[in-house]
């Protein structure tokens, strides 16, 4: 008698746990939890003072030395921090269109980039790229025709005209090149997901981590900065070795 007594227990339990588990309010996987979130608002508002506020103003309302960050967007803060163009040493120094060691941890970029989206919703998100789901054909066409002609065929930057540079693109992560496709830092142009849509975006970074493990056929690559510089490189070789052999030949002789 004791022992289906116990086990009469133990099943109303067990169903009296099941019954908590079905009306518990379930969490998306990856959303954060709210006081999560409020304390990284609360790192990021700290940061943002002590880093940020002198140029962009209490609140991001901009000052005569840094614009407001009204609706930039989370991919435009996280690029620029997460590259280094952010915060400047000094107030007065135009941001640098190379990229640099950054200065917050990921945590600290992370938390910046959710005080100031609390601030001003809007903006370009961060981008979910997946390089593995894209077109490397497709990549090469896209890169061609939007991005070679200013960041260089084998994406090493180029000067673009007017004092502009296209940086280098052989350090970025994914998520930075897709943030700057996005946001369009600097000069270089904005494409929305109505010009470059999802699949495109990943062919696009694809192409270009790709890129970077190319075989090199014709020998050294000389840092690819094009056929006129390799070319003049091969001359002061070439032009070396003669007047060698010339030497050598007049002291033998």
């Amino acid at each position: 008698m004791a022992l289906v007594r116990a086990c009469l227990v133990a099943l109303g339990l067990a169903s009296a746990a099941g019954l908590l588990l079905l009306v518990r309010p379930h969490r998306a996987s990856g959303a954060v939890p709210p006081r999560s979130q409020a304390q990284a608002v609360e790192r990021g508002r700290a940061l943002f003072d002590r880093f940020c506020a002198s140029c962009h103003g209490s609140g991001g309302l901009g000052t005569s030395q840094g614009p407001p960050l009204l609706g930039v967007g989370a991919a435009a803060v996280d690029f620029m921090l997460s590259t280094g163009r952010m915060p400047l040493a000094v107030a007065t120094q135009q941001p640098t269109v190379q990229r640099q060691t950054a200065r917050f941890s990921r945590a600290e970029i992370d938390a910046l980039v959710a005080y100031v989206t609390s601030l001003y919703p809007g903006g370009p998100p961060v981008p979910r790229v997946h390089p593995e789901r894209g077109d490397l054909v497709r990549g090469n066409r896209l890169f061609t025709s939007n991005c070679a002609p200013c960041h260089s065929a084998a994406a090493v930057g180029d000067a673009v005209g007017g004092g502009a540079v296209a940086p280098s693109l052989r350090q970025s992560t994914a998520t930075q090149i897709a943030e700057a496709v996005r946001v369009g830092p600097g000069v270089m142009p904005r494409f929305g997901p109505e010009a470059l849509d999802q699949h495109d975006l990943d062919s696009l970074v694809r192409y270009l981590l790709a890129l970077r493990t190319l075989p090199n056929p014709g020998g050294l690559g000389l840092g690819f900065v094009g056929p006129v510089a390799e070319g003049f490189v091969a001359w002061i070789a070439g032009l070396g070795l003669i007047v060698l052999a010339i030497r050598w030949i007049g002291t033998t002789t």
